[in-house]
């Protein structure tokens, strides 16, 4: 599950940052530094990376490398877009833009006044010199992560907000949002199996089950459950567009493009349903187009546009 959405590289050099940076992150502060092996000012700054960090190991300082060229997702995850860049990390969160520091005086500067404010631990180690255990994600560091999955669910990049989801469940187990994305997002790359599955992980945990966050993972799965063949959809779209005024007809065929993620066509019919007879069958156009939204995700793209092209079929 961890490496669903990625590449074996891209989850190859995830394990790797996570085991240089993140992990240490956790109790020291990390000097993250991109770099290339093209890049004369990467070349001029690194021995004064490594002097300062060597005299403030003592401190809780170490650095770590990346090489953009080797690690291009990892850069691209850091939106780097010119080197040498250069972060603080503690607890696998950027803290501080170090790549202003261009002398020596000026990063021990930036670093002291960094571990002024962090609880940084100069000797994470424990008994008989073991590694001090590895603290976990914080609910705020939780939340930023699936805040990334949202973002890129709503950017139409469903297998990297599919993987980010899962890698998220892994270490928050009980994180409503992350495994209501996760089925959102199987859904939508029509792993409706799966996404079952994962609601069945879902409905036997009582401390997520019942979270409100769950609602659109089920609606979504809902509107799956009318996923018909390329043939049937194919009929009932000649269907539907053989006798325009057939609301059954119209329903039939616009339940059918939203599960075959044909979401525009299904958009345009719901509509057209409403515009022509908002009252049909109790309101069902509207309320079917409400619970594509709450499937799709309120902050959604499509969804912000589809709403406004229902106000004005609503309200003129």
């Amino acid at each position: 599950m961890a490496s669903m959405g990625l590449s074996i590289e891209e989850q190859k050099a995830v394990d790797r940052f996570r085991k240089d940076v993140v992990d240490p992150s956790q109790s020291k502060l990390v000097i993250l530094d991109f770099w290339a092996e093209w890049c004369g000012p990467c070349k001029a700054l690194t021995p004064l990376l490594e002097k300062v960090a060597a005299e403030y190991a003592d401190k809780g300082v170490v650095l770590a490398k990346i090489n953009v060229d080797e690690d291009q997702f990892i850069a691209a995850q850091f939106q780097v877009r010119s080197i040498p860049t250069v972060y603080a990390m503690f607890q696998g969160q950027p803290i501080a833009d170090l790549t202003s520091a261009r002398t020596e005086s000026q990063l021990k500067q930036m670093l002291d006044q960094l571990l002024a404010q962090v609880p940084v631990e100069a000797g994470a180690t424990g008994e008989a010199g073991e590694p001090a255990a590895v603290k976990g994600p914080s609910p705020e560091e939780v939340a930023q992560f699936v805040k990334l999955g949202e973002e890129a669910l709503a950017a139409g990049d469903t297998q990297r907000a599919a993987g980010i989801f899962a890698q998220i469940t892994e270490f928050a187990e009980d994180n409503a949002p992350a495994h209501a994305g996760l089925v959102r997002a199987l859904v939508q790359l029509g792993e409706v199996d799966q996404a079952r599955q994962v609601m069945d992980v879902i409905d036997s945990d009582p401390r997520i089950a019942t979270d409100p966050a769950i609602a659109p993972a089920r609606s979504a799965l809902e509107l799956a459950g009318t996923r018909v063949d390329d043939s049937e959809l194919a009929a009932l779209r000649a269907a539907a567009q053989a006798d325009p005024e057939n609301m059954d007809a119209q329903f039939a065929f616009a339940e059918a493009a939203f599960a075959a993620g044909q979401r525009d066509d299904a958009a345009d019919s719901l509509l057209a349903m409403i515009a022509a007879d908002r009252d049909w069958n109790e309101g069902a156009a509207r309320a079917r187009l409400l619970k594509i939204f709450e499937a799709t995700g309120l902050e959604d793209e499509w969804v912000v546009g589809v709403r406004r092209r229902l106000s004005r079929v609503l309200f003129g």
